[in-house]
C-alpha cells in the first residue's frame, strides 16, 4: 500500500505535466485540474520554437559530455592512488576532497567567476565545463575511491608480473571494472548538470550558448505564467534525461551497492 502511494506521488506530477502539455490553452484556463476535452501538439511545437530547443539541446549536450569526460577521467585517476597508497597524507587529501563536496555552489560561484574571467573563459563551453568539473570532482573521487577499495589488489600484482606498468594496468585492467560505478556517477552528474541553472546563467551570456533549462526558464515572465507554454517546455527539457536514465538504470543499483561495504 505504501509502495503504491509512493509510486502515485512520483508519477502524478509527470502525468499532469504531460496531459497539460497536450491540452489546448483555453481548456487549461477554464479547468486547470480537469480532464482534457481534446488533445493537441500545438503547445509542444510552440514551446519548441520559442525556447530554441535545438540550440539549447546542443549546448546542454556539449557541456554535459565535456563535464562527464573530464570528471570521470580526473576523478578515477585521482581516486586510484588515494585508494591504494596507505599513507597519512593520502588520508588527509581524501578528507579534503570529501570536505569540498559539502561546500554549497553559491559559495563557489564568485571565486569561479573571477578565475574564469581572468583566464578568458567566460561565455564559453570550456569555462562552463571546467566549472562543472571542479564542482563535481570531489563527488567523483568519493565514488571511485570507495569502489577501488573493493577491487582485489592481486589483479594489479598479476598485471605487474606480466610486465604491465601502473598506467597500462589502470586503463587496461582496472578501468573496465569501473563501469557500474561510472554509470552511477554519470547518472548523478547528468541530473546535476542538465537541471542546473546557476552556472550557465552566471557564466554564459551569449544566446547561442544557452542551455535547454535556461531557455525554458526564460519563458517564465515576471508577472505572468502561461501553463500551456511552460509545461511543454519542462517536458521537452526533461525528455533527454528519461532517455539517459533508461539506458543507464541497470548499472545504477550495482554501482551503488558495490563499494558501499568496506572489505
Amino acid at each position: 500500500m505504501i509502495l503504491a502511494i509512493a509510486v502515485v506521488l512520483i508519477i502524478a506530477p509527470f502525468a499532469y505535466t504531460l496531459v497539460t502539455s497536450l491540452r489546448p490553452a483555453s481548456d487549461v484556463i477554464n479547468d486547470p485540474l480537469g480532464w482534457p476535452t481534446s488533445l493537441t501538439l500545438d503547445n509542444i511545437v510552440n514551446a519548441y520554437e520559442k525556447m530554441n530547443y535545438t540550440q539549447g539541446l546542443l549546448s546542454s549536450t556539449i557541456m554535459l559530455v565535456g563535464t562527464l569526460f573530464l570528471t570521470i577521467v580526473a576523478g578515477s585517476l585521482a581516486a586510484y592512488p588515494l585508494a591504494r597508497i596507505s599513507r597519512s597524507w593520502t588520508t588527509w587529501v581524501y578528507r579534503v576532497f570529501i570536505a569540498g563536496s559539502t561546500i554549497p555552489i553559491f559559495v563557489l560561484i564568485a571565486p569561479l567567476y573571477l578565475l574564469l574571467r581572468d583566464a578568458g573563459l567566460l561565455n564559453s563551453y570550456a569555462g562552463v565545463i571546467l566549472a562543472y568539473t571542479a564542482i563535481n570532482l570531489p563527488v567523483a573521487i568519493f565514488f571511485y575511491t570507495s569502489f577501488f577499495r573493493q577491487i582485489p589488489i592481486e589483479l594489479e600484482e598479476a598485471a605487474a608480473i606480466d610486465g604491465s606498468g601502473p598506467v597500462r594496468t589502470f586503463f587496461v585492467v582496472l578501468f573496465p571494472l569501473l563501469r557500474p560505478v561510472t554509470a552511477t556517477l554519470a547518472t548523478f552528474l547528468t541530473l546535476s548538470v542538465w537541471n542546473d541553472l546557476i552556472v550557465p546563467l552566471v557564466f554564459v551570456q551569449d544566446p547561442s550558448l544557452k542551455t535547454v533549462m535556461v531557455n525554458a526558464y526564460s519563458l517564465v515572465g515576471s508577472y505572468t505564467l502561461d501553463p500551456s507554454l511552460l509545461f511543454p517546455a519542462a517536458l521537452l527539457g526533461v525528455a533527454p534525461l528519461l532517455i539517459v536514465f533508461a539506458f543507464l538504470q541497470r548499472y545504477i543499483v550495482s554501482g551503488l551497492t558495490m563499494g558501499a561495504v568496506k572489505s
